[in-house]
C-alpha cells in the first residue's frame, strides 16, 4: 500500500480505449508512467474524465487491478464510486479494499437527485463500510448536488471521510470550509481553470485533468506554487489557461484524449454515445492543443 496524505497532483486518468471499443491496457500504462516520472502524488482511476459512465463494474475492478500491478507500490491509487444505490456502493467499496485500492473518491448517488439528508445518509453508509480514505466529490455543477458545510459538519465524525474534491467552482467554498473545520479535511481543487487560486486559498493540492496530456508542466506549476515561486508558477498558469479550459466542458473526455493522443499517452477513440469531433469544432480544439504543444514554456 502506498501512502496517501491527499497533498499534491492527483491525475483523474483518462481510460484508453482501442479502435473496437475495448480498454487500451497498453496505453493506460504508458500514460501512467509519464504521470509517475512526472512526480505525481497519486491517481484517481475510473472518474468521470475516466469514462465511469460508460465502464461497467467488471472493468472498472479489471482496470483497478491493472493499475495496482503497474504502478507496485509507487504511488497511491484511488478509485472512484458513482453507483446508483447505496447497496452496490457498499459492495464496490468492500471489493475495491480486497483488490488492493488505497483510497476511494465518492460521487453522491448517480441518476437521482438526493436531498441533504438522503446524501448525508448514503455518504455515512459506505464510509463506515470500509477502512479506506474517502475522498468526497463535491461537484454541484455538473451532478446538480451540492455537499454544503453544514452536510459536512455531519460528516466530520466518519473517520474515513478524510478529504473534499472540491468542484463546485466557487473558490469562497473553500475558505468556508477552512473557516468551519480548520484541517479536519483535506481539499483538493478539482477544477483545472482555477487550481492556481485554489493553492492561495487554502487547498493542499489538486485533482487534474490537463495533467494526463501535459504531466510535467502540472507538476511543475504546482511544485512552484508550493515553493512560493509565483512567478514561474505564473508563467506555466498562463500557458497553460487555453488548454486548462477543455476540462470545464461536456466534451472533456473528448478534448483531453485527442491532447494526450498529440503528446503520445493516450489514444483519441471513444465510447458511443460520445463521438469523434467534426468540423469547425474539431479544427478548433486541435489548434488549442498544438499552440499549446508550440510555445509550451521551458521548466526549471
Amino acid at each position: 500500500m502506498a501512502e496517501l496524505n491527499w497533498k499534491g497532483v492527483y491525475p483523474a486518468v483518462l481510460t484508453p480505449f482501442k479502435e473496437n471499443g475495448e480498454i487500451d491496457f497498453d496505453m493506460f500504462a504508458k500514460n501512467t508512467e509519464a504521470q509517475i516520472k512526472a512526480g505525481v502524488h497519486g491517481i484517481i482511476i475510473a472518474g468521470s474524465l475516466g469514462d465511469a459512465a460508460v465502464l461497467d463494474t467488471d472493468e472498472k475492478f479489471e482496470l483497478l487491478t491493472y493499475a495496482i500491478q503497474v504502478i507496485a507500490g509507487r504511488i497511491p491509487v484511488i478509485l472512484n464510486i458513482a453507483e446508483n444505490t447505496t447497496k452496490n456502493a457498499i459492495n464496490f467499496a468492500v471489493k475495491a479494499k480486497e483488490l488492493g485500492a488505497d483510497g476511494l473518491m465518492l460521487l453522491p448517488p448517480m441518476r437521482y437527485k438526493a436531498d441533504d439528508r438522503e446524501v448525508v445518509t448514503y455518504f455515512k453508509a459506505v464510509a463506515n463500510a470500509t477502512d479506506l480514505p474517502i475522498l468526497i466529490y463535491n461537484n454541484p455543477v455538473d451532478y446538480s448536488i451540492f455537499v454544503s458545510t453544514d452536510m459536512f459538519d455531519e460528516l466530520k465524525d466518519c473517520p474515513t471521510i478524510v478529504a473534499v474534491k472540491e468542484s463546485t467552482r466557487d473558490l469562497t467554498n473553500i475558505t468556508r470550509m477552512k473557516n468551519k473545520f480548520g484541517d479536519r479535511f483535506h481539499i483538493l481543487g478539482g477544477v483545472d481553470t482555477i487550481s492556481l487560486e485554489a493553492l492561495v486559498v487554502g487547498a493542499d493540492g489538486w485533482v487534474f485533468g490537463l495533467v494526463d496530456a501535459f504531466p510535467k508542466e502540472t507538476v511543475a506549476m504546482y511544485n512552484h506554487a508550493v515553493n512560493g515561486e509565483y512567478d514561474k508558477a505564473l508563467d506555466i498558469y498562463r500557458w497553460f489557461m487555453p488548454l486548462l479550459e477543455l476540462d470545464i466542458h461536456p466534451k472533456l473526455i473528448q478534448y483531453i484524449k485527442l491532447a494526450a493522443a498529440a503528446e503520445g499517452i493516450c489514444t483519441p477513440h471513444l465510447r458511443a454515445p460520445r463521438l469523434p469531433l467534426v468540423g469547425q469544432e474539431a479544427e478548433k480544439i486541435n489548434q488549442i492543443i498544438a499552440d499549446g504543444i508550440a510555445n509550451r514554456p521551458q521548466l526549471n
